[in-house]
């Protein structure tokens, strides 16, 4: 449900005018390369586990069964390691912790500065990684790296629906997930092309991370911090500064800043510690928003198969160059997908790409399961043919695209815009550290999961898919073009949530 209906007389749906500025336009594509870090070890850390100079070194036993490899072992168990998954998963249980502190932070430093903080960790944990020595120097390593994408997954996405225009939210906003989508993609050619390089190709993939932790460093420093943080920290006039950078002087940004610093007033009247806040009863739709976001964001099961992608290709028959082919596929499909979501989140909304998304992805996770039970049998002993091999590649294409276009992006845009400022750094922190959580999770047991569950792991996501679905058709309002500051009037119309809101009714007028 939009903003048929009514409007706010006086209020933050007025229309403030001012360009589409190049101020805002290089403002959010810098702040949007945040998103580089976290794409680039989705898409790095699966290749690097998949080349065998790597598990020689730090993961033997691995190495040992796919030698042995031999008509009675399973294909789904080939991997099946806790410290390879290890490898994955350390970065992400570090970067629960720093989205926790990030979100304390960021009212008192700035949303700027930390994502400053998360360039140069993520920075200081690829040095790391690049000359690690044995497993303990790759994992601490890892965790650097999560402090980084913490800190920057907490912040970029809050940065980047603060400082857009209300009507260009969802495309700029969706630019974390494009960024994310090109780090990905970048990282399966590295990988490809380092996998020719036998005994110290990774190193170059693991090492190569610290070229994008340090784009969003020295993209952080050329970027103002957002008019709210400002205001919320006593800094009013750089507060106008910024507004007038970025919308322009076309725009009635006076208007615009009374509304900020009255956002900012109802905030601090009744302050309370922003993550005990966010528990009370108004607040019940964005708590349940900030958790149910980024866990049905890990259950479309796109996560593991970005980061395992050229392990279940080799599972499925594949050699090594033609596993990290297929990944570099799956990221440039993942990559236009998102691309054009981009030119639809702000014209057809976020709830009718949900679903389309989700159909999609339901199809194509079912028919993998399908095939892979088909071919490879539950013992999964069985030599799957040359062409149903490409098959699954071609439908986890299908699944990237479908994602691309719908929970790719608007995993990141929907928390950053639902949030009042009182509590926004509580609640895209709590949404952070869920994804982060659910992260690790997955990573950490996906291969255990695979080897268990077998070919089923597949229907196991599609069924999620199916929930994930129903649930935003009913409890998910539409907040397409909806200003940050009135977002309140949204759920306060919702059918359910309504009973939860207190609405503003000295703001609100019904249209005859």
């Amino acid at each position: 449900m939009g903003m048929e209906g009514f409007h706010i007389a006086n209020g933050p749906t007025a229309d403030y005018g001012g360009s589409l500025t190049f101020s805002v336009i290089l403002t959010c594509i810098m702040a949007a390369s945040g998103g580089l870090i976290f794409g680039y070890d989705i898409g790095i850390s699966g290749g690097v586990s998949s080349m065998l100079s790597f598990i020689e070194k730090f993961f033997p036993s691995v190495l040992r069964k796919m030698i042995m490899h031999g008509p009675q072992t399973s294909v789904y168990c080939l991997y099946d390691s806790q410290r390879l998954t290890a490898f994955t998963s350390s970065l992400y249980i570090a970067g629960l912790f720093a989205s926790l502190v990030a979100s304390k932070l960021s009212k008192k430093i700035g949303r700027q500065a930390i994502m400053l903080l998360g360039g140069i960790f993520f920075f200081l944990g690829a040095v790391l990684n690049a000359a690690a020595v044995d497993l303990s120097m790759l994992i601490i390593g890892r965790m650097f790296m999560g402090f980084g994408v913490g800190f920057t997954n907490q912040s970029t996405p809050v940065y980047l629906a603060e400082v857009s225009p209300p009507r260009w939210r969802g495309t700029f906003s969706s630019g974390f997930q494009f960024f994310l989508s090109l780090g990905n993609l970048l990282a399966n050619v590295v990988n490809f092309e380092a996998n020719h390089i036998k005994k110290w190709g990774w190193r170059l993939s693991l090492g190569l991370a610290a070229a994008p932790s340090l784009i969003i460093v020295f993209g952080s420093l050329f970027i103002t911090d957002t008019p709210s943080s400002l205001v919320l920290r006593g800094k009013v006039d750089d507060a106008k500064t910024a507004l007038l950078r970025v919308r322009g002087p076309d725009a009635d940004t006076d208007g615009e800043l009374k509304e900020v610093i009255k956002s900012v007033e109802e905030a601090k009247q009744n302050e309370a510690g922003a993550f005990r806040r966010i528990m009370r009863r108004e607040y019940r739709p964005h708590l349940v928003m900030a958790v149910a976001i980024p866990l049905f964001f890990q259950l479309t099961g796109v996560i593991v198969m970005a980061f395992f992608s050229p392990i279940l290709f080799r599972t499925v028959g594949f050699g090594s160059n033609a596993a990290l082919i297929g990944a570099v596929i799956l990221g440039a499909v993942n990559l236009v997908a998102t691309s054009c979501s981009s030119f639809t989140l702000d014209r057809l909304g976020r709830r009718p790409l949900f679903f389309i998304g989700g159909v999609i992805m339901v199809i194509c996770q079912a028919a993998i399961a399908w095939i892979m039970g088909a071919q490879l049998g539950s013992a999964g002993a069985k030599q799957m043919s040359h062409g149903y091999s490409v098959a699954v590649v071609v439908l986890v294409c299908g699944h990237a695209a479908g994602f691309g276009m719908s929970w790719g992006p608007l995993n990141w845009l929907i928390p950053s815009e639902i949030f009042p400022v009182e509590v926004r750094s509580a609640g895209n922190g709590i949404s952070a550290a869920v994804g982060l959580f659910c992260t690790f999770i997955q990573t950490q047991f996906f291969l255990s999961m695979l080897c268990k569950f077998k070919y089923g792991i597949f229907a196991y996501y599609a069924g999620w898919i199916v929930v994930m679905t129903a649930f935003i058709a009913l409890f998910l309002p539409e907040t397409k073009g909806v200003p940050l500051e009135s977002m309140n009037l949204v759920w306060g119309r919702h059918w359910y949530w309504k009973k939860f809101i207190k609405e503003r009714k000295d703001l609100l007028i019904q249209a005859p």
